[in-house]
């Protein structure tokens, strides 16, 4: 098990970034067969409501980049200071080069800042943290920008309701910096032989795009898809994250030695309603220390999700009251988990912004 305490790194810094385009499951009737009662019930019980959705050009590049420069005139920083890049996401523009050289570019970062790209979703976040903990734990930098974001809906068939309903877009930056009296912990797990049960199965290597990976196929459930589209089999990542993410939760707050009084806010990846409060229940947690209300205004925003959550609901928090105990906890594609404990500090910016054009 990958468990770390780590010194000398704290966050400064979150901005999160939205498309303005919306779409709300109450017009989506025909993809539920015209069963209002059943979309009454699902956003009741679920959860699911509304969504941000980018259209056809604006990426999740941009959607980082945006929030990027929200936060340089939020912390007034110098975009130079930022000497380590990492760029967490599974929507990249390109199959190469990767995001964190372009937006590097775009940015007119400085030529001594490394940059890459981390390929992992809704526990990306957490992974993001944990290695630019790490980059200026050893002096290698003292700025680091992490961004962390998805655009989901542009790879799910809008005729498959086990996914469409589900996934949002969105894009975050979070400012990293050396502080020599700050800890962080965290405890990452993996499991690959899980991997189908979260997947794009075709459009890759392994299965080149071709006629007949985008050949759409309907299964037995009505749901609509092509081998290129995203494949989730709901009822496993359900199982596996209600029994992973509470221990990975208990296991980090014994290793780091806190009790879960302790801690101020649990931000999880916000995956569904339903899904947080069966967490929360098997932690015994109250509910008001545990964000859940972002998923259903934004959809679920695979590596962007936590950071949203976090600026959409605690950020005025953040902001006014000073030292705050966070747990966070993403789990998803992989299968893939982990968890962080840490302080924020000062944090100078937690806000959410609407996508505007550069």
């Amino acid at each position: 098990m990958a468990k770390s305490k780590i010194e000398g790194a704290c966050i400064s810094g979150v901005v999160t970034c939205v498309p303005t385009h919306e779409k709300c499951i109450d017009d989506e009737v025909e993809l539920f067969g015209g069963n209002e009662k059943l979309i009454a019930r699902l956003k009741k019980t679920i959860g699911l409501d509304r969504r941000r959705v980018v259209q056809r050009g604006l990426t999740t590049l941009d959607l980082c980049a945006t929030a990027a420069v929200e936060l340089f005139k939020a912390t007034s920083i110098d975009p130079s200071s930022i000497d380590g890049m990492l760029f967490v996401t599974q929507t990249a523009d390109y199959p190469q080069p990767c995001n964190a050289a372009v937006l590097h570019g775009r940015l007119g970062l400085s030529q001594d800042c490394a940059a890459m790209d981390v390929n992992l979703g809704c526990s990306g976040y957490v992974y993001g943290l944990w290695m630019a903990h790490m980059m200026l734990s050893t002096g290698s930098c003292s700025r680091v920008l992490l961004l962390a974001g998805d655009t989901l809906s542009q790879i799910v068939h809008p005729g498959d309701r086990s996914v469409a309903p589900l996934f949002g877009d969105g894009g975050s930056a979070t400012l990293l910096e050396s502080k020599a009296d700050a800890f962080a912990w965290f405890n990452l797990q993996t499991n690959g032989s899980g991997y189908k049960k979260l997947i794009v199965p075709a459009g890759g290597m392994r299965v080149p795009s071709g006629s007949s990976t985008r050949e759409l196929i309907i299964d037995e459930a009505g749901n609509a898809r092509s081998q290129e589209d995203l494949f989730m089999d709901g009822s496993e990542i359900f199982n596996f994250s209600i029994t992973e993410a509470p221990e990975s939760v208990k296991r980090l707050l014994g290793f780091a030695g806190y009790d879960a009084g302790e801690i101020d806010y649990f931000v999880f990846h916000q995956a569904n309603r339903y899904l947080l409060e069966n967490i929360a229940k098997r932690l015994k947690l109250d509910f008001e220390r545990v964000p859940m209300q972002s998923v259903g205004q934004f959809g679920n925003l695979s590596s962007a999700s936590i950071p949203c959550a976090m600026c959409y609901e605690l950020g005025e928090v953040l902001k006014s009251s000073g030292s705050q105990k966070l747990l966070l906890c993403g789990f998803g594609v992989g299968l893939s988990w982990g968890s962080a404990l840490l302080e924020t500090g000062n944090l100078q910016v937690c806000k959410l912004v609407e996508f505007q054009s550069m």
